[in-house]
């Protein structure tokens, strides 16, 4: 079951994010719903803010109002979830929760997808996602940390260097 497990958005009133939270975690604690409901979080970034002259480090919610829930979601945990005093409701249309996307989850826990890069500079490649797609280019540079790649496109009778995703290009056979 842990494996249908996927990241919700729980919407709450501002400010009852963290008794949200708790609550979440206290009630799966005691009706022994670890295998349904796995995680609860709160986005939090390091903000440097500079008051009377001095520096300081704070911790800020990324998005004010939401709870991140890892679940499998069923009727049990929509209604243990959905029935705990501050929330409002689960990020979707209508009453149909949405789960996030791997991307959208990665870049929330700010962690790290690795890419196996099958080009290299000067292959022909072809853009499979964006606005671009379906483009043919040549690789420029190729940036591993930075997930980017550098190609050149020929458009309008022009070559114009384009920086894209790793991802949103694959070799052109």
């Amino acid at each position: 079951m842990s494996e249908n497990a996927r990241w919700y958005v729980v919407h709450t009133y501002s400010g009852y994010e963290n008794k949200v939270a708790a609550t979440i975690q206290k009630t799966v604690e005691n009706r022994g719903l670890q295998e349904l409901i796995q995680d609860v979080m709160i986005p939090m970034e390091k903000v440097t803010e500079i008051r009377d002259n001095r520096t300081e480090v704070v911790e800020r919610k990324v998005f004010p109002g939401y709870v991140l829930v890892k679940m499998v979601m069923n009727d049990e945990t929509w209604h243990v979830v959905r029935n705990i005093r501050g929330v409002t409701s689960f990020v979707g249309p209508g009453s149909k929760p949405v789960p996030l996307s791997d991307r959208e989850v990665a870049a929330l826990l700010g962690t790290k997808r690795e890419v196996q890069v099958d080009y290299s500079v000067g292959d022909t490649v072809r853009v499979v996602d964006g606005p671009l797609e379906g483009f043919i280019c040549t690789v420029e540079e190729i940036s591993l940390e930075k997930n980017r790649v550098k190609v050149t496109v020929s458009m309008f009778g022009r070559e114009t260097s384009v920086e894209l995703e790793l991802e949103q290009v694959a070799v052109d056979n």
